[in-house]
């Protein structure tokens, strides 16, 4: 449950700094509507991506298993949102009673466990477009099932609460990095020397096993900070 609990406060504590502390009455400090079942949606749609899913393009290439499992992060980044704020409006709760709920489901008792092994393209983008039903849908939220398929999801994917864990860290902790570098304001550079930030992110903390998130942050600092100054 510690893993789920840190995870979920840091996601708020994200939200709180990109859109102010009124973000989960579904608005942002700017007056922007926010739309936690959007941003899951159009987050699974470039997921499927990762598969040459396309019967007329590129039919032998291999999937992209380290693309599949970084927006399969980006998807957790926003199904934690959609339910923290779920919890606030309906006043199920706090972020504790949330992470303890989510820690019972019997999904979590199985990604709680060592995972190396990937599940099949059809499998996987059938999961896909499951989450994707249950939030485009129009019916009431129905928030286990929802975390239920995720977890399926990052199962298939590879990952396991240790991997899911480790990588939401680095995600979130770029996510910091980027919204202090212009990322609002289209400033922001993305590619770093013919490498997306978020491999680059990656790597650094695959390379780096005991690295902390205020040391991931300030590695990239270094090397964005050379990336703009050449």
């Amino acid at each position: 449950m510690d893993k789920i609990l840190l995870m979920l406060q840091l996601q708020a504590q994200l939200n709180d700094a990109t859109n102010g502390e009124k973000w989960t009455k579904g608005v942002t400090k700017n007056g922007k509507e926010i739309n936690w079942k959007r941003c899951i949606y159009m987050e699974c749609a470039e997921m499927i991506d990762s598969f040459s899913w396309k019967h007329w393009k590129s039919i032998h290439q291999e999937p992209d298993w380290e693309n599949l499992q970084i927006e399969v992060i980006d998807v957790w980044h926003f199904i934690m949102s959609l339910a923290i704020e779920n919890y606030s409006q309906t006043l199920r709760g706090q972020i504790e009673d949330l992470a303890i709920n989510i820690s019972s489901l019997e999904s979590f008792a199985a990604i709680d466990t060592n995972n190396e092994l990937f599940g099949s393209q059809r499998d996987i983008i059938k999961k896909v477009e499951d989450i994707m039903l249950a939030v485009l849908s129009h019916d009431e939220l129905d928030l286990d099932a929802l975390v239920t398929d995720f977890f399926d999801l990052a199962l298939m994917s590879g990952l396991d609460l240790e991997t899911l864990y480790r990588l939401y860290v680095g995600k979130n902790i770029l996510n910091q990095f980027r919204q202090d570098n212009g990322y609002k304001d289209g400033s922001y550079i993305k590619v770093w020397d013919g490498e997306e930030d978020n491999v680059v992110m990656k790597r650094i903390w695959e390379e780096n096993g005991d690295i902390k998130p205020d040391t991931l942050y300030k590695e990239m600092t270094k090397l964005y900070l050379a990336l703009t100054k050449s």
